[in-house]
């Protein structure tokens, strides 16, 4: 795995000596704060407006939240994990709404993925769980994983997260079209190699963008090539599911569009950044501290993405149409998709997945095989 050179310590500890467990965690806290300065620089997930629910203020500025780390039902298995000590998750969100009465929940998320990040390399991880993934909503509901955000907002989205993947996530950012725009517009704009199929459709879905959403005038795109996006052009280039694999191939555009941001936010100074933060406060939601992170954008230059990939695997999925529930892509094995997960992530080439990940990936078997089986047929 490609490393950077450690972040400098500001923990107090002198050289060559332990550090006290106080100490130890006030490191943690300060490396949290730091990897969520790159998160709310380069969060790209899109679908809606930012995020608000009852627990949160109707005053403008950030909507922020502190969930009980009980409701999020990480296993015990997973909190006393070793290997996962070292790292710390978050949660990315992007809802598929276009009014502010959808954003208190029954929005679907349109984009979901899990940020992972060393806390000794500064190495962060992107996964994005496919959002049609016919998984356990997190309350014996199975069907696809994105309609948890719309039943029970951003609690039980991380609630589905943790109990199906066994995952230790506490924390979850969602931004969408406008602070996507404007992040991307205050770092004047990222580099992306357009396609001859994407162009086909990346003027479109600005379109669709401007009316639902932005109410804005749009420049379209007339080239194929390496070229500069501004916020509305890569907003709508996340968008784009044709064109080669379809939502598969989108979250990967979703990561390559965040990977972008990261080479211009690194490029920018610490002026640039604070002022790219204040413009996009007004849409983030999310359960870090904001004060704390502005206070911290110096930082980001100790971070990097070094890896990004998708979960269920090719090798592990299937889609098929699942009755009534719809299209969904089916992790064909959940345990082994998991183990995967955590190999990938926390690089734990012996981990054992949960009972409740084990009962999971039975009922997931039992409600989908007929319906895999069946398709397959028709190819035969």
């Amino acid at each position: 795995m490609a490393t950077n050179s450690n972040p400098k310590s500001t923990s107090g500890a002198k050289p060559g000596k332990k550090m006290t467990a106080k100490q130890r965690e006030a490191k943690k806290k300060r490396r949290i704060i730091f990897f969520a300065v790159e998160i709310l620089v380069l969060l790209v997930m899109v679908g809606a407006l930012y995020f608000v629910t009852r627990t949160t203020s109707q005053s403008e500025g950030p909507k922020y939240v502190t969930f009980e780390p009980g409701k999020l039902e990480i296993p015990n298995e997973v909190q006393e994990n070793e290997t996962m000590k070292g790292y710390m998750n978050i949660a990315l969100f992007g809802l598929d709404a276009q009014t502010d009465n959808e954003l208190y929940k029954g929005s679907r998320s349109d984009s979901i993925m899990i940020a992972s990040i060393n806390l000794d390399t500064g190495d962060i991880k992107l996964v994005s769980v496919y959002r049609d993934t016919y998984l356990n909503l997190g309350d014996d509901n199975y069907r696809k994983c994105n309609a948890a955000y719309s039943y029970g907002g951003a609690e039980q989205a991380v609630k589905m997260l943790n109990t199906n993947l066994d995952m230790d996530i506490e924390n979850f950012v969602t931004v969408g079209y406008k602070g996507l725009r404007e992040v991307i517009d205050g770092l004047g704009g990222i580099y992306i190699d357009v396609d001859e199929t994407e162009l086909k459709h990346i003027n479109n879905y600005q379109i669709s963008i401007v009316e639902k959403v932005l109410k804005c005038d749009y420049t379209p795109v007339t080239e194929t090539g390496y070229q500069k996006l501004d916020g509305l052009q890569a907003a709508a280039y996340c968008r784009i599911r044709y064109g080669g694999g379809d939502d598969f191939k989108r979250a990967s555009r979703q990561r390559e569009v965040l990977k972008a941001i990261e080479e211009q936010a690194k490029k920018a100074d610490l002026a640039t950044l604070t002022k790219v933060f204040n413009s996009a406060i007004d849409n983030i939601y999310t359960s870090l501290d904001s004060k704390d992170i502005l206070d911290l954008l110096a930082n980001i230059s100790n971070y990097r993405i070094v890896e990004e990939d998708g979960f269920p695997q090719e090798n592990m999925r299937y889609t098929t149409n699942i009755g009534a529930k719809g299209s969904s892509v089916v992790p064909t094995d959940l345990v082994n998709n998991v183990v995967w997960l955590h190999q990938f992530l926390f690089e734990d080439e012996t981990y054992t997945v949960t009972d409740t990940v084990r009962e999971y990936s039975r009922v997931i078997t039992e409600q989908t095989q007929k319906y895999i089986d069946k398709d397959k047929a028709k190819y035969k």
